[in-house]
């Protein structure tokens, strides 16, 4: 197992296989156990990187989480690919792992190549969605399925996980609003948006017209839905998207 420090606390984070580098960047309430079963897909022609962010899986906790969440994980990322002087790099973002990875791109362009940001909300946390998160979070502990699920990622302390990640979301939504401190136009990177149409946690035609919208502001770039499958997309439709996104990570 290996940790970096980052100020007071520690990262866990690992690396596999062999080439340029590629770093995926798990979601909320998750860690990068979310990607055990997609990793060796990458790593025959990649160094693959995948990380917990501080609060989750394996790295330190932390009280309370930082109300501009997706903001200080992308700064997570970067003291990471500092230290290990990675960069530019190929980049995949999960779900809240997504709006960190933009985030990531936004604020340091000089590390990312190109970006895949995979079945994210948006440019601002809806006040609607966030209600419904946070009522679907309280009902999901009491499922024998998402109990499974939050223990796996982060161990035998996920509730405190969970609620602290919720307070954090709920805190951002009331309080910032915005997922980005930098107007997409300033994105340099390559990039690219996927999600599924049958995604549950947005309504339908979410990012039928999410994406187009994004892309206009940011000038450059490409979207690709899929048909069916869950949330998020890239593991829902894995075969399909390991390779949609190995095409394009080698452009």
């Amino acid at each position: 197992m290996a940790y970096f420090n980052d100020r007071r606390h520690k990262i866990y984070y690992e690396e596999s296989g062999s080439g340029p580098p590629l770093l995926l960047l798990h979601g909320n309430t998750a860690s990068s156990a979310m990607f055990a079963g997609i990793v060796g897909q990458y790593t025959v022609d990649h160094t693959v990187i995948v990380m917990d962010f501080l609060g989750c899986g394996k790295s330190d906790r932390i009280q309370p989480w930082p109300e501009d969440l997706w903001y200080e994980e992308a700064m997570q990322a970067a003291r990471l690919l500092d230290e290990k002087r990675y960069g530019p790099i190929g980049l995949i973002g999960a779900s809240g792992g997504a709006l960190a990875a933009i985030n990531l791109a936004l604020e340091r362009p000089d590390l990312v190549a190109r970006l895949i940001a995979d079945s994210f909300e948006g440019e601002r946390a809806g006040p609607a969605l966030t209600n419904n998160l946070r009522m679907g979070r309280e009902l999901s502990k009491q499922d024998p399925g998402a109990r499974a699920f939050y223990e796996g990622m982060n161990g035998p302390d996920w509730e405190s996980v969970v609620d602290a990640d919720t307070q954090a979301v709920t805190a951002h939504a009331e309080h910032i609003g915005a997922f980005f401190h930098k107007p997409l136009s300033l994105l340099k990177p390559d990039i690219l948006f996927t999600g599924s149409r049958e995604d549950a946690l947005f309504p339908p035609g979410f990012y039928e017209n999410l994406f187009p919208s994004m892309l206009c502001k940011i000038g450059h770039g490409a979207q690709h839905l899929f048909e069916h499958g869950g949330h998020p997309a890239m593991l829902s439709n894995q075969a399909e998207f390991v390779s949609l996104s190995r095409r394009f990570l080698d452009e």
